[in-house]
């Protein structure tokens, strides 16, 4: 029986959740008595993959994107599909910072997979199949191997394995 086992390496966030996150964000900055007065908004652009988060001060945005973060963990949603851009002067004197959701995973950050893969000599073949990585082996301790590498790995985008046949 020489069939192939298999499974892929994805980096998907659950919009659903992210959505949720935001709103619950949004109703904790509503009630702290620090934040109160800060008019903090924060926007969730599905299409475009963005968060903006629109508020009165340095302290407000800080303390907001810790609320945020802090929302996201709890919904198991790993804050490293958070990629930060500057904070930047919004109309009225406010602070505006865009956040970038990082869902896919990039050829580049593909190639970093697979030639940790390789390096690893285990008996498996990586191939990158658009925004994922389909892993194929003999055996499935060689898989679950795999999956133990890329879990210890510091790579800065999180990952999941999904399709274990």
């Amino acid at each position: 029986m020489a069939q192939n086992h298999s499974f892929d390496i994805v980096s998907d966030i659950d919009f659903q959740e992210v959505d949720n996150a935001v709103n619950q964000a949004l109703k904790e900055i509503t009630q702290r008595y620090d934040l109160k007065d800060s008019k903090t908004q924060i926007e969730l652009n599905k299409k475009d993959k963005l968060l903006s988060v629109n508020t009165k001060d340095d302290y407000s945005r800080k303390a907001s994107i810790d609320i945020l973060e802090s929302k996201f963990i709890r919904r198991g949603i790993s804050i490293k599909a958070l990629k930060f851009n500057e904070p930047e002067a919004a109309a009225g004197g406010r602070l505006k910072q865009t956040i970038n959701l990082q869902s896919g995973i990039s050829k580049d950050n593909a190639k970093i997979i697979t030639k940790m893969i390789k390096e690893s000599k285990l008996k498996v073949n990586a191939q990158i199949q658009d925004e994922q990585i389909r892993v194929t082996a003999p055996k499935i301790d060689d898989l679950q191997a795999v999956i133990k590498l890329v879990k210890e790995a510091e790579l800065d985008f999180p990952t999941q394995f999904v399709n274990m046949k």
